[in-house]
């Protein structure tokens, strides 16, 4: 369910704003979706596990504040996000 360190470090590289960044929201947002894509198929075969839905539902509303955060610094930067994570908001 959780993502390995290679796709983590692979995403922190792609979603970075400088050279020393490894936790801006940006990557957070980058390594919350990916975490949110794997735990979405995880309950499409195991439909019934709750305590797993429960965190996946805190995992999308941790991204959604810092969509938020990042939307009131830079609309530029939240467009640009969206667009190349693939996200409908």
């Amino acid at each position: 369910m959780s993502i390995t360190k290679e796709k983590k470090s692979k995403l922190i590289k792609e979603f970075k704003i400088n050279e020393k960044d490894t936790g801006s929201a940006d990557v957070q947002v980058a390594i919350l979706s990916e975490k949110i894509k794997s735990l979405t198929e995880h309950l499409k075969e195991h439909h019934k596990d709750f305590i797993s839905r429960r965190g996946l539902l805190s995992m999308v509303g941790k991204r959604r504040n810092l969509l938020s955060y990042i939307k009131s610094k830079s609309e530029t930067r939240y467009s640009d996000l969206i667009k190349s994570l693939g996200l409908r908001r």
